[in-house]
């Protein structure tokens, strides 16, 4: 579907896909190999297996994250002028129950997404690429249309609508320019269509450096200004169902989490250890405005803008 985007907007795509169902990075690594060896490719797309991203971190890099980094290597040693884009998936509809019974966090969706969040960013992090955060705009599609359906009847694999918000997110990412121009709506309703190249076009295109797209350098991990903190360990959502804030991180450190108004009048304040992945906060009764989240701990800070309706 990227291919049918790209030709209605009078670009050129070229391309072939390597996408055995279940396949891992490390089944990759050879499979992969005749592919990526022919060289010459622009960009090169990796998707991890879809539920081990999300595994216990001991787990993921073990089985994951050293493949992830090999696979990376032979590329830029076949394709020297190529951009690596990660491709962030998303949580099961439900979660992931097979295994929440191994690693609790993964019982819910939310719990399941963020781990796959912070994972891929990670991996491209750690290894310069560029991120397609599909992912992302599936949370933010869930939170604020509740009733377009993105999964297909198993909870897991995308609908025509998932399957089109992903393919707008890669349009963007590779030709950099802002989906609300695109035309093509596959056979969905123009209006559905609508919202998701709106949704693509605020949190993708008006964000690409957030997704390293464009970047020269990634930041490097152990960077503590407000842009570069916010690479892996921190996500924030606002869940318009319950008027809720849900804070995902992996700092591990205490922290201060406040809401101002976009004027910096202070509507909430928050406190947490820092010993768990997932937190959500009450925001009933704040009336329906844009504010700005604040993260801080002893390392620095980082702010993200929120829409209330």
């Amino acid at each position: 579907m990227v291919h049918d985007i790209a030709e209605s907007m009078g670009d050129t795509l070229v391309f072939q896909s390597h996408t055995p169902g279940g396949c891992t990075f490390q089944q990759h690594v050879s499979g992969a190999a005749p592919y990526i060896q022919q060289g010459g490719w622009d960009y090169v797309v990796l998707q991890e297996q879809s539920q081990l991203p999300s595994f216990p971190i001991s787990q993921f890099m073990n089985e994951s994250y050293p493949y992830a980094q090999q696979l990376c290597d032979m590329i830029r040693q076949y394709n020297a002028d190529s951009h690596i884009v990660f491709y962030m998936t998303w949580g099961r509809k439900n979660g992931d129950h097979q295994n929440a019974q191994f690693y609790p966090p993964l019982d819910t969706y939310e719990g399941m997404d963020s781990l796959l969040y912070a994972r891929y960013m990670m991996m491209a992090q750690d290894n310069q690429a560029w991120v397609s955060p599909v992912g992302y705009v599936w949370h933010y599609m869930r939170d604020h249309y509740p009733d377009i359906e993105l999964y297909s009847s198993d909870g897991s694999h995308p609908s025509l609508m998932g399957t089109y918000i992903a393919a707008c997110c890669f349009y963007t990412v590779f030709f950099q320019k802002d989906p609300r121009l695109i035309s093509f709506s596959s056979t969905l309703e123009s209006q559905q269509a609508q919202r998701a190249r709106e949704a693509v076009s605020l949190l993708v295109y008006d964000s690409l450096s957030k997704w390293f797209v464009t970047a020269d350098t990634v930041p490097t991990s152990d960077s503590t200004s407000i842009q570069d903190m916010d690479i892996p360990q921190v996500q924030i959502f606002y869940h318009n169902s319950n008027h809720s804030l849900e804070l995902s991180t992996q700092d591990y450190q205490p922290f201060t989490l406040t809401v101002t108004s976009l004027e910096g009048r202070l509507m909430r304040k928050f406190e947490g250890r820092g010993d768990d992945i997932v937190y959500f906060f009450p925001l009933d009764k704040l009336a329906a405005n844009v504010y700005v989240v604040t993260y801080q701990t002893q390392r620095g800070k980082i702010s993200h803008k929120i829409y209330i309706p």
